[in-house]
């Protein structure tokens, strides 16, 4: 009797990881899962990326089973300090001050939850973006679009915030706030992708 399909279920309400998702022909559910966002005294970005996604994963109940829960949590870091999204316009105008010129890193933590086994894999992606210098016009004319405020550091890599991007060094998809390169050989393992995929979404 052959195993039944493992369903996907995407733990996060991001729009831009969903669109990952389907970009590699995968269904998949949407469950957000809601965990404070919120910094431990002297916790470093990264551990805190990772332990956002453990717990977001960890956290969703009643998932189906089998099934894999993929969880992220994307943080923006620049100099050592940590740029969340932005209360509102005028603090985003301020970290983009900040950003332009400048080379930051992002990080993703990810966690994949197997159900029924138990098992939670977690870990953490790394990129470097570099900004082109930015007038104050520059910044007032993208913050007006709208795209940055709901982001980490108030702005879209996959959107109009590309134009002010002269480099990245690692995964794209890490900026975007999924490592698909991370992810592939779970996903390979699982048998969720490639050759002779199940769960995959019909051509």
């Amino acid at each position: 009797m052959p195993a039944s399909p493992r369903a996907i279920v995407l733990a996060s309400a991001s729009p831009r990881r969903a669109d990952l998702l389907r970009g590699l022909g995968l269904s998949f559910s949407v469950r957000p899962a809601e965990v404070p966002e919120t910094p431990r005294p002297g916790e470093a970005a990264g551990d805190m990326a990772e332990r956002l996604a453990r717990d977001k994963a960890a956290g969703l109940l009643t998932p189906p089973d089998p099934s894999l829960v993929l969880a992220a949590d994307t943080v923006v870091v620049l100099d050592g300090r940590l740029l969340g999204k932005p209360r509102d316009d005028r603090e985003a105008c301020d970290m983009l001050a900040r950003l332009a010129g400048a080379t930051h890193e992002v990080i993703t933590g990810y966690a994949l939850r197997l159900t029924p086994e138990g098992a939670l894999h977690s870990g953490r992606a790394r990129s470097r973006v570099t900004f082109l210098p930015l007038s104050a016009a520059e910044i007032d004319w993208y913050v007006g679009t709208g795209e940055g405020r709901d982001k980490a550091g108030a702005y879209a890599l996959q959107g109009i915030g590309a134009l002010f991007i002269s480099r990245v060094e690692g995964s794209y998809t890490n900026v975007i706030g999924l490592p698909l390169d991370h992810l592939y050989p779970h996903l390979l393992r699982l048998g969720l992708i490639g050759h002779g995929a199940r769960g995959a979404a019909p051509s």
